[in-house]
């Protein structure tokens, strides 16, 4: 009779185990289709808010977080950098860049773009920094994080 009762005792702990991992893994994949509408970014220690796009590179891009790089100088208007990671691209010609997007050019090279200005360039747009400072002449260190 002992032995019934422990089996049984230790039937009902295991299928509660059961039943506590199962709602875990519903609440992890509720919270994983939850959309992330902005990221903070942190340009030589002053934070700003990215207003993301809903894409699949903002998707891919939100998985690799957080990330801190080193962006390069170019043309005396944008800050970029070459990723380990290749994201997807829907890529088009904006034909106006706007001061604070964030772009993918190509798979793997984040920008953000300091100043406003015409293009004949394709990208994949991330999102958007409003308020963003001039980031002037030389890198920056950059700071992403959700």
């Amino acid at each position: 009779m002992k032995k019934i009762i422990l089996i049984l005792i230790c039937s009902i702990l295991i299928l509660t185990g059961c039943n506590n991992n199962s709602t875990k893994h519903e609440k992890d994949t509720e919270e994983s289709d939850v959309r992330v509408s902005e990221v903070k970014v942190t340009i030589n220690d002053k934070e700003y808010k990215i207003k993301l796009e809903n894409n699949d590179t903002v998707n891919e891009f939100i998985k690799i977080l957080p990330q801190e790089f080193i962006m390069d100088e170019l043309n005396g208007n944008e800050k970029f950098v070459y990723m380990n990671n290749s994201l997807t691209t829907n890529s088009y010609n904006p034909n106006h860049i706007v001061k604070g997007d964030v772009m993918l050019y190509g798979n793997n090279c984040l920008v953000i773009f300091y100043k406003s200005f015409d293009t004949s360039y394709s990208y994949t747009k991330i999102g958007h920094i409003a308020n963003l400072d001039n980031l002037g002449n030389g890198s920056i260190t950059a700071k992403f994080d959700k």
